[in-house]
């Protein structure tokens, strides 16, 4: 079984939104710090959104706040982003993530959702935002 796997992503012209869903298998999802990362091209992957799936606490990057949201399915093991006011610099490669360890929920509040903690990647969806 493939422990993440991503629905969503697209094109769409600025101010447009999109959703993209991360399904988890149940071990990963019943208590995780799961979001996305992307990476554009010549670019470093950089942390978006997370949320602990034990408590709700969320985590955005500066750049997202207040235009994208992230939330959670229980009965579904799934999360979601939901991306608003979409801009050119958001057009990436978004990749769902997992990070397990228990720390997780302490490292959002502090800010942090690092790719050197992540357990499991999922398969990766193009988000492109042009006019």
């Amino acid at each position: 079984q493939v422990p993440l796997v991503e629905f969503g992503g697209g094109s769409v012209q600025p101010g447009g939104s999109l959703r993209l869903s991360c399904a988890a298998s149940g071990f990963i999802y019943s208590s995780a710090c799961m979001g996305w990362f992307r990476q554009a091209p010549g670019k470093e992957r950089e942390g978006v959104a997370a949320i602990y799936t034990g408590g709700g606490r969320t985590y955005y990057a500066d750049s997202v706040k207040g235009r994208f949201t992230i939330y959670q399915d229980n009965a579904k093991s799934t999360v979601y982003l939901q991306m608003n006011i979409l801009k050119p610099e958001d057009t990436a490669m978004y990749y769902c993530a997992a990070v397990l360890t228990p720390l997780c929920n302490t490292r959002l509040l502090a800010g942090r959702f690092s790719a050197y903690d992540v357990n499991y990647w999922g398969q990766g969806t193009q988000v492109t935002v042009s006019s």
